[in-house]
């Protein structure tokens, strides 16, 4: 269960049907403004949209030698470990630590998430296998890109579901902590802290009906002026 009685499923679909730009006003309202993450971090493609409750991963440079990579055989070990805590309706964040180039993650392990119940990932930096991502079905990848570089021998997940710090538009940073909720389009990437999601995705859901009606309205051919003073919406 999450909060209040309604399972984390019940909610994703909820948070699924809010549209960025209108949590952003929700939040900004509730004096939360600065929950957007840098615009740089969108979804890899097109009409994508993403939520659900956050799994904070932090990674960082590899401090292994090269002698000690080449001991070893490649595994998927650190991401089985982002497995074992998965659960339907979840969306990994990646704080990078900093690396800048190596593609975390990929389609394979996209794959392994996604049967864990993953509904995508946020990453502060690159993945790879772009052919690969596209295809896979409702499943959102929101990143700075593309890369070639694989991330083994370079890249290493270090913490799982702990509290970390992604970039900010709005401020420098903003903390992610496990349980909150993250819902990501073509306009960017926000957090909603999980002590006020609930209030924030009910007062959301308001402004996406008065939307919705004032949408109709001048589809159906209301002059603006008399659709914002019934809605209120521009």
């Amino acid at each position: 269960m999450a909060e209040s009685g309604h399972s984390i499923l019940e909610l994703q679909a909820r948070w699924n049907k809010i549209r960025v730009a209108n949590l952003y006003d929700t939040l900004d309202k509730m004096g939360y403004g600065d929950q957007c993450l840098d615009l740089g971090i969108r979804p890899l493609f097109p009409h994508q949209h993403l939520a659900g409750m956050a799994i904070p991963v932090h990674g960082g440079r590899d401090p292994r030698t090269r002698e000690d990579i080449e001991a070893e055989s490649k595994s998927t070990s650190t991401f089985t470990s982002i497995r074992d805590i998965a659960f339907p309706g979840c969306v990994v964040v990646v704080d990078g630590g900093g690396e800048p180039w190596t593609g975390k993650f990929g389609e394979m392990t996209s794959w392994h998430m996604k049967q864990a119940g993953c509904m995508g990932l946020v990453i502060d930096g690159f993945i790879r296998d772009w052919l690969g991502l596209e295809v896979i079905p409702d499943y959102c990848v929101c990143a700075r890109g593309t890369s070639p570089i694989e991330s083994y021998k370079r890249w290493r997940i270090k913490e799982v579901n702990v509290t970390i710090a992604m970039p900010g538009t709005m401020t420098s940073q903003v903390t992610v902590s496990p349980g909150d909720w993250v819902v990501g389009e073509s306009d960017g990437v926000i957090v909603v802290p999980k002590e006020i999601s609930l209030e924030a995705l009910i007062k959301a859901e308001e402004i996406e009906a008065r939307e919705q009606g004032m949408r109709q309205d001048l589809a159906a051919g209301m002059s603006f002026e008399d659709a914002y003073k019934k809605w209120g919406r521009a």
